[in-house]
């Protein structure tokens, strides 16, 4: 059979685990990499970060969009290795494994499951994860195309930063894009063939597909005495409100700030008829940072100032303000959309 026409349902376990393997990275966190029962990571801080996320077919992608874009399975690898690595990030942490759970149909061409490993590979090096490498895993049969990861870290003899710590005077700054990968997928969505889509508008549609979270700046905020972190990945509004919620006050977001990051969002906002507000505050998956941090410090490279912490004296609300305006809170959640 030829090489392009082979499917899972082809190769053994073993025979496509052969294939994988050779694609994935090392570092020297791993050792004791795949190919055992376990592997076995370094951990020299004495303590370990963890986290885990799942890409699920028809909800978290498509494999072929209404405006005509084909996922890869590069583009698949790409977005479980980025959000992972972000979770680590948010506690001013730096990965060192990833594992992965691939839960696939019979008919996934086996060039889809080398990309995939290839987009996990590249990910990790284009995003600078330069301790991390994948580990292991585990391959299974189903009814379509299930990615989990599970990520490990490392905070090298630091403290988390938590969502809990904001307090009353501190500034709120975010590191990284908002609203791109909302915009992304508002046009993967729309009935515009990607073939009119200008250079502007494809940049979008790969923050969706290929999100570029800031991982150095998590361990940054971490040393330069951020108060809370959290990663940006169900929408501005809504992860601003679990942050509020956490530390007991009131994030107040000045709208000019916000306005800066609504620029990239125009050209689409007017293809498809929609406020580019509504992206930034409601838009998930770039995967960048909020973050608080003490009053009168310089704010470390790459954060930039949207606001402040106030005292929740209302706490009835959602605890996010815009200009002392109450916000509705707006963002996904994975069982009410």
């Amino acid at each position: 059979m030829p090489e392009e026409q082979l499917a899972v349902s082809d190769l053994s376990e073993p025979e496509l685990l052969a294939r994988i393997f050779p694609r994935l990275n090392s570092s020297s966190s791993m050792l004791l990499g795949p190919g055992d029962d376990a592997a076995l990571i370094a951990a020299p801080d004495g303590r370990a970060l963890i986290s885990i996320d799942t890409q699920t077919q028809d909800q978290d992608f498509r494999l072929e969009w209404n405006n005509g874009y084909r996922t890869t399975g590069f583009d698949v690898g790409w977005k479980a290795a980025a959000q992972n690595l972000s979770d680590i990030n948010a506690m001013g942490g730096r990965a060192t494994s990833l594992v992965v759970s691939l839960t696939l149909p019979p008919a996934t061409p086996v060039g889809w499951v080398e990309e995939f490993a290839d987009g996990l590979t590249a990910a990790i090096a284009a995003l600078g994860a330069e301790e991390c490498s994948v580990a292991g895993g585990d391959l299974g049969r189903g009814r379509e195309i299930t990615v989990t990861v599970a990520v490990v870290g490392t905070l090298s003899g630091g403290e988390p930063v938590l969502r809990s710590g904001a307090v009353p005077g501190d500034v709120v700054a975010v590191a990284g894009t908002l609203g791109r990968a909302a915009a992304g997928w508002a046009l993967l969505e729309s009935s515009v063939p990607i073939e009119r889509l200008t250079a502007t508008e494809r940049a979008l549609i790969d923050r969706q597909c290929r999100p570029e979270p800031p991982l150095q700046a998590g361990p940054l905020a971490a040393r330069t005495g951020a108060t809370a972190m959290l990663d940006i990945s169900d929408g501005l509004l809504r992860d601003a409100g679990r942050l509020a919620k956490a530390s007991n006050v009131v994030l107040d977001f000045d709208p000019k700030a916000l306005a800066l990051h609504a620029r990239p969002l125009e050209s689409a906002a007017v293809l498809l008829g929609v406020e580019p507000m509504f992206w930034v505050l409601g838009g998930g998956e770039d995967h960048g940072l909020l973050a608080t941090f003490p009053a009168g410090i310089q704010l470390p490279q790459g954060f930039t100032a949207i606001g402040s912490v106030q005292a929740d004296v209302m706490p009835s609300g959602t605890g996010v303000r815009i200009a002392g305006q109450a916000a509705d809170t707006v963002g996904w959640d994975h069982f009410a959309d």
